[in-house]
């Protein structure tokens, strides 16, 4: 039980080291970076946790980009910056790049495979089963990020400035 919860604070920690390192890469003011390193660090753990509870890869990528979308409203208005400021650098790192290079291998496999009927039927399911997981996780991400400011609206969050 203790190497879970070392393996779960490790993915969090790589988690908010790639999203400073994707904020920096977009050039984000310095003090949006400690906040940007909170938001990944918090979203790598609530992935993981799911993961770790048996959940599928799609809902637990739902959750913390819900997380993000719903904390970087917060972080948006104290610290005077936009809300994509803090959420985008914060879930590039769970964009599917995994699923996405395996739908790109089974295609390549598909495509060098002529008539070998089974190596084609394995690459094409390879294709369909990663490119949908790939496809579900970015909807995940997005649906998951932007509905906490289309639900809740600007007048959300100008209510936590008060």
């Amino acid at each position: 039980m203790e190497n879970v919860y070392f393996s779960l604070a490790e993915n969090a920690f790589w988690s908010g080291i790639a999203a400073v390192g994707f904020g920096i890469l977009f050039n984000v003011p310095r003090k949006v970076v400690i906040p940007i390193l909170i938001l990944g660090l918090a979203a790598g753990f609530v992935k993981f946790l799911f993961l770790n509870y048996d959940f599928n890869i799609v809902i637990a990528t739902f959750f913390a980009s819900l997380f993000v979308g719903i904390f970087s409203i917060p972080f948006a208005y104290k610290i005077h910056k936009p809300i994509v400021v803090f959420g985008i650098p914060s879930i590039i790192p769970m964009i599917p790049g995994y699923f996405a290079y395996k739908t790109i291998l089974g295609m390549r496999m598909f495509t060098f495979f002529g008539e070998d009927e089974i190596n084609r039927n394995i690459a094409l399911n390879s294709i369909f089963s990663n490119g949908f997981t790939t496809l579900f996780i970015l909807l995940a991400i997005t649906i998951g990020v932007a509905s906490p400011l289309l639900i809740l609206g600007k007048d959300f969050a100008m209510k936590l400035k008060d």
